[in-house]
Formats: C-alpha cells, sequence, structure tokens
C-alpha cells in the first residue's frame, strides 16, 4: 500500500482535478503477479450515513477448486464518514474506509475485486480504480447498475457480453451475464488489467448467483450489521 497519494480533505472541485489527474496514472494493461489470494471489497453505510462501513473478505485462489474458494481472512473496518454524497466522488466518501479495513489483514492479496466502477466512470475514476492506485494493486470493478456508457442487448445465456461504450467509441467496459436472464453486472478494469483479464477473472469466479464469490461474500459480510467485526 502507498504512503499517502493524497489527502482526503478536498473541496468538491478539487476532487474533480485530482480525479482527472489521477486517472492518467491509471494502467490498462496486465502487470499481475502471480494469484494465490483474491480480495472481495463492499463499501456501505450506517448511522444514516455518517459511519462508512467497508467489508474485506480474502479467499485463496485454487484453479482447482474454483469458484468454490476457502475464505483465508475476513475484516470490517468503520470510521467516520469524510465526504457528504456527491456525484461521480463517490470514491472519497468509500476508499478511506476500505483502507483501514486493508491495514488490518494480515494477508495481502494479489488480486481486488471491488463492488463498484473501475474506469467506467466519467473521469475514468471508480473507487475500483481509485483504490487499485492507492493499493498498487490490480483492481476490478463489478458494478450492479450502469453509470455511463451504452451497449447493445447482451444475451441471455451465462458468460454473454457486449462492450460498454462512450462517444467516440471508446470502450470503458463490459456488460455481463453473470447468471442466465438474470439481469447484467457491468465490469471494468480498475487498475493494473485489461478489459479482457478483468472479465477472464471474474467468469473465473463465478459460482450460483450473479456476483463473483469474492464481492459475494464481502456483500454478505456487510450486511450482518449486528456483528461487530472491527
Amino acid at each position: 500500500m502507498l504512503a499517502s497519494l493524497h489527502e482526503w480533505s478536498l473541496a468538491p472541485k478539487d476532487a474533480v482535478a485530482l480525479q482527472t489527474e489521477l486517472a492518467k496514472r491509471l494502467e490498462l494493461t496486465d502487470r499481475l503477479d502471480t494469484v494465490r489470494h483474491i480480495a472481495g471489497v463492499d463499501i456501505g453505510f450506517e448511522d444514516g450515513g455518517e459511519t462508512t462501513r467497508a467489508a474485506v473478505v480474502v479467499l485463496k485462489w485454487d484453479p482447482d477448486t474454483a469458484p468454490d474458494l476457502s475464505v483465508i481472512e475476513q475484516v470490517v473496518h468503520r470510521e467516520p464518514t469524510r465526504m457528504p454524497y456527491i456525484p461521480g466522488l463517490l470514491s472519497f466518501r468509500e476508499i478511506p474506509a476500505a483502507l483501514g479495513a486493508f491495514t488490518k489483514l494480515t494477508v495481502q492479496p494479489e488480486l481486488v475485486m471491488v463492488d463498484g466502477q473501475g474506469i467506467a466512470h466519467p473521469r475514468r475514476l471508480g473507487v475500483a480504480s481509485h483504490l487499485g492506485l492507492w493499493l498498487d494493486t490490480p483492481t476490478i470493478g463489478i458494478a450492479k447498475s450502469r453509470l455511463i456508457g451504452c451497449h447493445t442487448e447482451v444475451g441471455e445465456q451465462r458468460g454473454d457480453w457486449v462492450p460498454l461504450t462512450v462517444r467516440g467509441g471508446e470502450v470503458i467496459g463490459a456488460v455481463l451475464r453473470s447468471r442466465a436472464k438474470v439481469k447484467p453486472v457491468y465490469v471494468s478494469p480498475g487498475h493494473r488489467l485489461s478489459l479482457e483479464t478483468s472479465l477472464l477473472w471474474v467468469l473465473r469466479c463465478l459460482g450460483a448467483t450473479k456476483l463473483p464469490e469474492p464481492t459475494r461474500l464481502a456483500d454478505r459480510l456487510a450486511s450482518r450489521r449486528g456483528q461487530r467485526r472491527d
């Protein structure tokens, strides 16, 4: 993890400018070490938005048993929310708690899957991309809804996908049918990965539900609001 990528106490206009600069640092080609552990990240809010909650689950990657992967470690970290909700600046609201969760891990993953956008963002810096820069680790964004872009109709079978594009034909992600006849997910590279490799890893980690196992388990952990795991 980088010691400090930037300050968090920023005015919205300064945060927008910083996003534009940080997006230039993203690597959208594969620079991935041998994967032994994959983390899933889910970030949400409690206390009417006053508290940010980040859940991280680390799974041992074994291609012989995938997508049935062993949970090695899991952490929930809570801290006061630093920024109000502002469209397009969600990463400034969410990532501080995520970084707090990662500092508590004893096993550092080689790949991180985030419930949120990667480069499928107006300034190409969704939460998965922003987190990837902080961790200097390959990240993938898997979102349940579209933030920007357009696409053609995706096939109904599991594994069908179409490109997610913006004006000018730039491809910023993929619309993936992760479960037959169920609403698709939106996959986009975060950092240090290509779109093709991002899709490959999401497909490798798909179980019986529409979400890949790392983010599904992180979401499940995060929903245990009565259990203080921090």
